[in-house]
Parts: structure tokens; sequence; C-alpha cells
């Protein structure tokens, strides 16, 4: 019996540092490193997932998904707290991120969403720069408050409205995302880890 309890302490001990492994490698993507909590104004994100976007073997950038406290990924586009952080590999002018951005709304909203949110998403066209190689942009939701747009930690502005921040976050983890591989990362979280926290290991 003992022998027994002692073989399961030891699993339940390689389990969760196997865990701790994997979110600390989590954290760090193409050399880019992602903390791995966000604090908006008191309200505490965690990480929840990383990516890197490639195209035609070229990286684009690398980007980490943060979600609300106790938020499942299954409900990242809910009207609760995230946040998505992304680091450039390339220079992008700022038209680009525009196009990029109506498309990218387009592909996740009907006709009668876009009607609604079209101005909204001229706001934040209106806040983006030209970014150069290890820039980072982050967009930050808070219901009530609405999506922050920050360019190296430093904010360039808030659009309110939480249709308009899931369709805009749906560019990255929506139905038709700009990639679905980037999309399954960020979502992914560490399920491992989140059984070794919640107890389900014992």
């Amino acid at each position: 019996m003992r022998l027994m309890k002692k073989i399961r302490v030891i699993a339940w001990s390689l389990t969760v540092a196997f865990a701790f492994s994997a979110q600390s490698s989590a954290e760090r993507v193409e050399g880019v490193e992602f903390n791995d909590y966000y604090e908006w104004n008191g309200t505490p994100l965690r990480l929840n997932g990383t990516g890197v976007l490639e195209r035609f073997f070229l990286k684009g950038y690398a980007a980490a998904l943060y979600l609300g406290e106790g938020v499942h990924p299954a409900d990242a586009l809910e009207d609760v707290p995230r946040r998505i952080e992304i680091e450039y590999f390339r220079a992008i002018p700022a038209d680009a991120f525009v196009s990029a951005t109506v498309k990218g709304v387009l592909q996740n909203v009907d006709s009668e969403t876009h009607a609604r949110i079209r101005g909204s998403i001229g706001r934040i066209n209106a806040l983006y720069e030209d970014v150069s190689p290890g820039d980072r942009y982050a967009l930050t939701y808070i219901p009530g408050v609405g999506t922050e747009l920050s360019l190296n930690g430093e904010p360039k502005g808030v659009v309110e409205g939480a249709e308009f921040s899931a369709a805009l976050f749906g560019i990255w983890i929506g139905g038709a995302p700009l990639d679905e591989g980037l999309r399954d990362e960020l979502l992914a979280g560490s399920t491992l880890l989140s059984m070794a926290y919640d107890g389900s290991i014992d």
C-alpha cells in the first residue's frame, strides 16, 4: 500500500514537472519571449498558447494569446478578457495592417455584423503605425472597456464594443482565421498543466 502511494506521488511529481517544463518552453518561441502573466488595470490574464505565422517558408511573426482567469479557450471570443501579443520579424507598413484587418474581419462576420462595426474597424485602422523587426503590437480586450491597441507597451487608443472585438480577434482565433495552424496553437493551452493545478491528478 505504501509502495503504491509512493509510486503515485512520484508519477504525479513527474507529471507536474513535465507540465511546468511545457509551460516554460511555451513562453519562448522562435527566440521571442512572452510573459506567462499580464495584468491590465487589475484584470489578470494568463498565457494560453503561442505560435508563429509562416508564409512560403518565411516567418512573419510570433504571437501569444492570453485569457482571463478561468476562461476556457473554447470561449475565447465570448465577452471575456483576452489579449494577443505579436512580435514581428519583418518590417510592415501601416497600410498593410489596415488591409489585413479589413480582409480578416470580413472573413469572420456576416454582412449585417460588418455594417454594425464598420465605424469601429475604421477607428482601429487609424491607430496603426509602421513596424520594424522586433516591434510588438498588442490588442487587449476588457469587457465594458473595449479593445486597446498598444505598440511596444505604449497605448495607442481604445475602441469600444464586444462585437467588434470578437470580430477583430477572429482574425487569429475565429472560424476563418489568417492561419488555422496558428489559431490551433494559440487556443491549445496546456491541458496537462491545468490537470496539475486543479487537482485532477491526486
